[in-house]
């Protein structure tokens, strides 16, 4: 049974809430499930460094290679129909990951995992748009699917470390039956397309007109190059002191979680409150700020390193990156978007998302090749993520002197 964005009631409108929020949440969650597992699953699977960081980036490859084509998949194949078709895949690739023994495989299913994701979570935003009106029953909506996007990673950190506590392969497992009931309840929620019952026609997708356009002034770049540095130094950071916390200190995947979650709950706690401060203080002066604070953090660790006290030498440092996180985060979105004409806002997004991905990759690659050759040091690994962060707190310095000119006249 399907029904028309007409014909939703409220209470069905609130109930479909529920499942695109429910898989925002384990979207999300795969951005960190992997994280706290890792090292467990180097054990077992005998890799090393390089290998184990590939269970992290390849969700974020995945995801990035799919994000800026989300809205031409819209286009040609319907957003309802793609939006189950890609709950599928992700409840398979999930089972099958608790199976497979080899490495490549299971990479394999991080990175259908991300493709997966890559349109389920832009897709519920543009699905909430449409089936609730414009005015307070939306921004409600919007609220609830962001604080469960926000909460997502936090989540999967504790998940993670629970599940691991028993096997790793609970970690990675553990959505397919929920995915595959999400995907019975949009079967019955989820809205027919404006165009149901057409054939849709092939379309093109034009990603440099609407990114050219968005990038006047330099807003979409700072904030693409800004993000993809705030996103990889900080899971550059988790990669190492994951390792260090299990591997050094002795820790189990569970006690590991906790430990983490200073770094990501303020911005759950905040995540309601981000878009006022953003009107209230301006996306670039909080990106500028905001910016600074984890490179000091990272700074701090790398100078002591190992860590022979969480309080002392673990803390800290993820209490930065949180103010970090807690000033940018939105702040660094609103830029990306903020001169895009509506038309071009889902492929700019899509870009803006695609870049932040890439810098998770990109950083993690080079954390594990830093840790591969000093084997038992993350010396050069911390200082490579500090270079990371400093240069993300330059390129959101540059965004406040537009800013400082015009206010003077200038």
């Amino acid at each position: 049974m399907t029904v028309a964005v007409a014909e939703i009631s409220t209470r069905r409108r609130w109930a479909l809430l529920m499942v695109l929020a429910a898989n925002m949440l384990i979207d999300a969650v795969e951005v960190s499930v992997m994280i706290v597992a890792a090292p467990s699953i180097e054990r077992d699977l005998q890799l090393g460094p390089v290998g184990a960081q590939w269970l992290i980036s390849g969700f974020a490859l995945g995801m990035g290679a799919l994000l800026p084509f989300n809205g031409w998949i819209v286009q040609r194949f319907g957003r309802r129909r793609s939006y189950l078709a890609a709950l599928l895949v992700f409840a398979a690739a999930s089972a099958a990951a608790g199976v497979v023994d080899n490495l490549y495989f299971l990479v394999l299913t991080r990175v259908v995992k991300g493709l997966s994701a890559a349109f389920t979570a832009p897709a519920g935003l543009a699905i909430i748009s449409t089936a609730f009106p414009v005015g307070a029953e939306r921004d409600r909506a919007v609220s609830v699917y962001t604080l469960a996007g926000a909460g997502g990673f936090t989540t999967g950190l504790m998940v993670s470390g629970l599940l691991s506590e028993a096997s790793w392969r609970w970690a990675v497992v553990f959505p397919a039956p929920l995915v595959l009931a999400l995907f019975v309840a949009g079967m019955r929620l989820l809205p027919t397309d404006a165009a149901s019952g057409k054939r849709y026609a092939r379309t093109s997708i034009d990603l440099i007109g609407p990114v050219r356009r968005a990038a006047a002034g330099g807003g979409l770049p700072r904030s693409a190059l800004g993000a993809a540095a705030l996103n990889g130094s900080y899971l550059g950071l988790l990669f190492i002191v994951t390792r260090q916390l299990q591997e050094g200190l002795g820790w189990g995947p569970a006690r590991t979680g906790l430990a983490l979650l200073p770094a990501s709950i303020p911005l759950v706690v905040t995540a309601l409150h981000s878009g006022r401060m953003v009107r209230r203080v301006g996306a670039a002066r909080l990106i500028a700020v905001g910016a600074l604070a984890p490179p000091v953090g990272y700074a701090v660790y790398a100078l002591r390193e190992p860590p022979a006290s969480y309080p002392a030498d673990v803390l800290p440092t993820l209490l930065f990156v949180a103010a970090g996180f807690v000033l940018c985060f939105t702040a660094l979105n609103t830029q990306a978007v903020e001169r895009a004409a509506d038309a071009d806002r889902a492929v700019v997004g899509g870009v803006y998302q695609a870049s932040v991905q890439a810098g998770a990759v990109a950083v993690l690659v080079l954390v594990s090749v830093a840790l591969a050759v000093e084997d038992d040091s993350a010396r050069a690994a911390t200082v490579l993520i500090t270079a990371v962060g400093l240069f993300g707190s330059i390129v959101g310095a540059v965004g406040v002197i537009p800013h400082r000119r015009r206010s003077n006249g200038e």
